[in-house]
């Protein structure tokens, strides 16, 4: 569509609203993707429902908004995506195909993927056919992603992959990855990298679950051992992976910001175990001073982080802000969720340390506290994001490094991670 073509934002909304209305159920955060303690079969049974969902959308017109047509998109705007979140409050989505799905993974195929690529994967992820997830941490790299040690070497047409990634959320249930390879040991870390998409199960991938403190097992690692990926399913240049890896993080950032998702306004505070006045109510505390005082905090944080993703989407797609600049909202995103993490256990009061069903939003809030850090942690460290904020953004000095400009095959590394 052209703009003056395209259907305005008000049209759209009305429809929006009412297809939304007409067709989809109450939201239910029990349905949700996150890290809760599920059986294997009741995570399958949710993954197959949202997969369900996702092609409902898609059929009645609104998966992909900002997607060019000739992909299954729409071919509409930012405003439209934004519009159909905020009319999509409160009611169900597909939350296991979004991210990283539509955002990292599919904004990169769209900005650096292969005609091919683009046309064979990105309308079946808009089908909710194919579910994606990022090979990208890996064991011995922390948040160094540049240091990446599973390797990708050139066999004719086709590249042999071994190696490991880990903390891929939903790995044993998607169906394909953005992977991270290193292709040439030669040269300074940055330059030896190479992207590929895979199919994650194949011979050759083994998908461990990994057990956390409150004993979900959603995080993942993969062991990749002699998989071979044909040269058509490489992204971007050979050893040119930094310059994808560069703009790909920068969409991780975004996150629900990003103009390719679908996800209802303001779910961040329906997803928790229950908001803090909810809590203080259930625990008989909304006369007590400490815990209103608690609750204005919460709501100041909520309120704040609204106002600055809008601020940094808007400031982005305009370009009067460097794409750089989502690791902002990255930073103030993971502190706030840690602190309101935080109010909430200490509003539960004992309910915190021991609860029964009858504790209503209470419970459980001891559980989210143990898990509260993984906010500062998945998605980017918010230590790197203060990294690149104050050199991407703010324009300061370089952190000094050992192994700038020196070749990856000559930097120190512990035993188990030597080539």
């Amino acid at each position: 569509m052209t703009v003056d073509t395209a259907e305005d934002v008000a049209a759209f909304r009305q429809r929006a609203r009412q297809w939304i209305g007409e067709n989809l159920r109450p939201f239910s955060s029990s349905n949700t993707m996150g890290l809760r303690v599920r059986t294997s079969e009741e995570e399958l049974a949710a993954v197959a429902a949202d997969r369900q969902l996702q092609r409902k959308v898609f059929d009645a017109g609104f998966a992909g908004i900002c997607v060019p047509r000739e992909y299954g998109g729409q071919a509409l705007t930012p405003a439209h995506q934004r519009a159909f979140n905020e009319e999509l409050t409160g009611f169900e989505f597909a939350s296991r195909c979004q991210i990283p799905t539509m955002s990292p993974c599919a904004a990169v195929l769209l900005e650096f993927g292969t005609e091919e690529q683009r046309r064979r994967h990105i309308p079946a992820m808009l089908r909710g056919d194919e579910i994606w997830m990022q090979f990208l941490s890996e064991p011995s790299g922390g948040s160094d992603v540049a240091g990446a040690l599973t390797t990708a070497v050139r066999d004719g047409d086709e590249w042999v992959l071994n190696g490991s990634k880990v903390w891929t959320t939903g790995a044993w249930w998607s169906d394909w990855a953005l992977c991270l390879a290193r292709t040439n040991w030669d040269v300074p870390k940055h330059r030896g990298l190479t992207v590929f998409v895979l199919p994650i199960h194949q011979p050759g991938i083994e998908v461990h679950q990994i057990e956390m403190l409150n004993g979900a097992r959603d995080f993942c690692q993969e062991f990749i051992s002699d998989v071979r990926i044909p040269d058509a399913d490489r992204v971007g240049e050979v050893d040119e992976g930094w310059t994808v890896g560069t703009r790909w993080m920068s969409h991780e950032r975004l996150l629900f910001n990003s103009p390719y998702v679908t996800y209802p306004a303001g779910l961040e505070r329906s997803l928790a175990e229950g908001s803090a006045m909810q809590i203080a109510r259930d625990t008989g505390r909304l006369d007590d001073p400490i815990a209103r005082d608690r609750i204005g905090e919460a709501r100041a944080l909520e309120l704040v982080g609204r106002q600055l993703e809008q601020r940094l989407a808007a400031g982005i797609g305009s370009r009067r802000l460097s794409d750089q600049a989502a690791a902002i909202g990255r930073l103030y995103g993971g502190l706030a969720r840690l602190r309101t993490a935080t109010i909430k256990f200490e509003i539960a009061g004992d309910a915190g340390g021991a609860w029964s069903d009858d504790d209503g939003t209470a419970a459980e809030i001891g559980l989210a506290f143990l898990m509260r850090q993984t906010s500062c942690i998945g998605g980017g460290t918010t230590e790197m994001a203060r990294n690149v904020i104050s050199e991407r953004v703010l324009g300061m000095p370089r952190e000094r490094t050992l192994d700038r400009d020196v070749p990856f095959r000559d930097v120190p590394r512990s035993p188990s991670g030597r080539s």
